[in-house]
């Protein structure tokens, strides 16, 4: 699989009575909609980058766009070229807060709180200790 920093692929607008619908016909799955155009190409191009970003993550083969002429729409359809540009999106998903449930004596805890102690700061300042790593 080869990441590419900038994707480009095309995407049927489908105009409804109740929004714009978005589908990918070369990303199986990857489907999202917007009340306005500027909503939809919005969220055509996070849901893009997301369903991208899981492909590369899994290893995964990124398909190449379809021709506009091979792709059929119908009356209320228009194809519009959607790009994303990964690496601040990759820096973003890969920098992003992870929830994590962790377990301590109460004693500790208790001992903590008087001490106004930042759990996150305090795990993250050990894990990287512990795993000798630097930000990034």
């Amino acid at each position: 699989m080869h990441k590419k920093d900038r994707y480009i692929y095309p995407a049927i607008f489908d105009y409804g009575s109740d929004g714009i619908s978005v589908e990918f016909p070369d990303l199986p799955g990857c489907f999202t909609c917007g009340d306005t155009e500027e909503e939809a190409f919005k969220m055509a191009k996070e849901a893009m980058a997301l369903h991208l970003y899981g492909l590369e993550q899994e290893n995964e083969e990124i398909p190449q766009p379809s021709k506009v002429s091979e792709i059929q729409t119908e009356n209320n359809q228009v194809i519009v070229f959607i790009e994303v540009w990964m690496p601040p999106f990759r820096h973003e998903m890969e920098n992003r807060a992870v929830k994590k449930t962790l377990t301590i004596p109460k004693w500790l805890d208790d001992l903590a709180k008087e001490h106004n102690v930042n759990y996150s700061q305090i795990l993250q300042e050990a894990l990287k200790k512990h795993l000798g790593a630097t930000d990034r």
